[in-house]
């Protein structure tokens, strides 16, 4: 499989960070990564670039890994709490996945990408449970939610 060497010019998350060099299946990057902005063909031009926008880049990524470790605290101190129909012996009739969460985050200020909400299973009981929120590279929330019998 042909590999295409390429930098970064955003943080791409289980790839890299702005201004790395990563090598990347050739469909990846002329299918994604190009087309989306994300990174570009390895040259002295973008390399030049890259070093005047250090700076700049820098400054950008601590202000986004501040804002998401404050986030991060935000969703660890809310009660997320789901009403859902259940049975006697508390099954509940069908399932809280990712995207209810994320539902419930928005009604309450927060707005999440779907895709970065993660439970280990769908919640098929009434009880309390954990869900991974990814907020930025190293950034992970955990939020305690709450389902309960409607």
């Amino acid at each position: 499989m042909a590999h295409t060497k390429l930098i970064l010019l955003k943080d791409v998350d289980d790839l890299g960070l702005a201004g790395e060099e990563v090598s990347v299946a050739a469909g990846y990057a002329r299918n994604y990564l190009i087309p989306q902005g994300f990174a570009t063909v390895v040259s002295t031009g973008v390399l030049r670039q890259l070093a005047a926008r250090k700076e700049k880049i820098e400054a950008q990524r601590k202000a986004d890994l501040e804002a998401a470790e404050a986030l991060s605290a935000k969703i660890a101190a809310l009660d997320i709490t789901i009403q859902m129909q259940a049975s006697e012996d508390n099954h509940l009739y069908g399932s809280v996945n990712e995207r209810m969460i994320c539902e419930k985050l928005a009604s309450l200020g927060i707005d999440v990408n779907v895709s970065k909400i993660h439970l280990s299973a769908p919640i098929r009981m009434v009880g309390e449970f954990k869900a991974e929120v990814k907020l930025y590279h190293k950034v992970v929330a955990i939020a305690t939610v709450k389902v309960v019998r409607a």
